[in-house]
């Protein structure tokens, strides 16, 4: 604990982004650049050092966070570099896109704004890049195991890096032509520009492991023969068979999933095509969904030059502070939060009828209706209460000639044939079925992140990734020295 009154002495400051103006005029990242480490150091001085880090308990990778807050407050990044990546394999996706229930779970957030936690994790994992202190770690000598790992996302990754540097050889499968998952090609530019996945991946490539793109599994080779091939197989497919939204006229042209339309917004920025096929420009949009997924379609729907752009959440709107009776320390409460693409459409006025932020909340979808050609042009709506009932003459109607279902997902997608090739089974909800070692039905064929899980945030991702590569190693070895942080029947803190 580097000052013992730094809680009392110093304001929480969080990273500044940049200007509103500025930033939808481009896909850079939002925050200013260069403005984190001047301030960060005092912000690291701000943690308690508790005797007991609830910080711990709210982050499934079990990141020592008060150690590396006290490191950072004397400068010292080599070592907090160490400390972060001993738990941590990828602290520059987390530090981006984690929604910090770390953060949460601090016991300054009692009764004071948290340690921005989240911040100091992203200012260690990019001078550590800066500073040369994350090499390639290749393992020192071959196991002479195989893995085969399907998927690229967080916990394909996390799993193949860690099993590789155990000294398994190991083939990642991508479906996809880039690697990287939904953090290619789901995430914006604006909130994780891609060198970040790509100066990892090199790494990984340092390492040993190999990397097959455009390869999916149980199309493009069958998923029986890539299980005679290896040792081990891990299914880290995600979670990626979105939700539906049954309600009439959903078959109207100019109505289509977020995860149809981000795609083709980060193909733009990859240069494969010159403008997006489902572009905003000078359309009005409706994004249906109140989640993150929504609010990554706002951004991009702002930067391509929407004529309007307004998002439904089912749930009414939450208060600023957290509700102790429903949401207690240290558990993550649902309390208004302002992403910066909410923050955008604000303060550019993209949806005059709904909230200052874009978002009408308590909305439910009724209907869409459209015109003689067949492409939608309303949203009908109504508003409903707490049950998700409607309340009388509260009906509205919306333009709408793009509109984005952003309704989550149900686990993985069957379509490829993979499931049902290896003979997977399922839990009723979707997701693979698997036991307390992460093991699936099929012997030698485990199971990992959201694909069993269920959809969940990128920390849990990773963790699963890390805890699925101690039970391989394990199973091929018969012990394992690799850290297992979660298990599979581990859950987020709930009341």
């Amino acid at each position: 604990m580097a000052d013992p009154k730094g809680f009392m002495t110093t304001p929480r400051q969080d990273w500044p982004r940049r200007p509103v103006e500025e930033r939808v005029r481009d896909w850079d990242e939002v925050y200013v650049p260069g403005a984190l480490l001047p301030i960060i150091s005092k912000q690291a001085d701000r943690c308690m050092d508790c005797g007991i880090p609830f910080c711990h308990e709210a982050c499934p990778l079990g990141n020592l966070i008060p150690e590396w807050n006290d490191l950072v407050s004397r400068e010292d990044w080599r070592a907090a570099a160490d400390r972060l990546h001993a738990t941590n394999n990828f602290p520059e996706y987390t530090g981006r896109l984690c929604p910090a229930p770390c953060e949460s779970g601090c016991v300054l957030a009692i009764n004071q704004p948290a340690v921005t936690i989240k911040n100091v994790e992203v200012a260690i994992a990019d001078r550590a890049w800066e500073l040369g202190f994350t090499p390639p770690r290749p393992p020192d000598r071959l196991s002479g195991r195989t893995v085969a790992v399907i998927g690229s996302g967080p916990t394909g990754l996390a799993a193949a890096q860690q099993l590789t540097r155990a000294g398994h050889t190991v083939a990642v499968y991508e479906k996809d032509d880039r690697l990287g998952g939904l953090m290619r090609y789901g995430i914006p530019e604006f909130k994780m520009e891609k060198h970040h996945l790509e100066r990892r991946i090199e790494q990984m490539r340092a390492e040993g492991t190999k990397f097959r793109m455009s390869t999916a599994v149980g199309r493009d080779i069958g998923a029986a023969e890539l299980r005679s091939r290896y040792d081990a197989v891990v299914v880290a497919t995600g979670a990626t068979a979105w939700r539906e939204l049954d309600v009439p006229g959903r078959e109207l042209t100019g109505i289509h999933q977020a995860m149809e339309y981000l795609p083709l917004a980060n193909r733009v920025r990859e240069g494969d095509l010159a403008v997006s096929p489902l572009s905003a420009a000078g359309k009005h949009v409706v994004i249906v969904g109140g989640g993150d997924t929504g609010a990554d379609c706002l951004g991009t729907a702002v930067r391509e030059g929407a004529a309007a752009v307004t998002q439904l959440d089912i749930y009414a709107q939450p208060g600023g502070e957290r509700d102790e009776d429903v949401d207690p320390w240290p558990t993550y409460p649902k309390i208004y939060r302002l992403s910066a693409a909410h923050e955008e459409a604000g303060e550019l006025r993209t949806a005059p009828a709904a909230n200052a932020d874009a978002r009408l909340f308590a909305a439910s979808t009724l209907r869409f209706t459209g015109d003689a050609d067949g492409h939608v042009r309303s949203l009908h709506l109504v508003e409903v209460d707490a049950q998700r009932r409607p309340v009388p003459d509260t009906g509205r109607t919306l333009p709408a000639e793009l509109v984005l279902l952003a309704l989550g997902f149900s686990g993985p997608d069957k379509e490829d044939g993979l499931i049902d090739q290896l003979g997977l089974e399922l839990e009723p909800r979707g997701t693979l079925t698997r036991d307390a070692r992460f093991a699936t039905n099929v012997p030698g064929v485990f199971a990992a992140g959201d694909a069993a899980r269920g959809q969940s945030l990128i920390v849990w991702a990773i963790a699963e990734g890390r805890a699925v590569a101690a039970a391989v190693d394990r199973h091929l070895t018969g012990s394992s020295r690799l850290p297992a942080p979660i298990g599979p029947y581990d859950r987020p803190m709930v009341v």
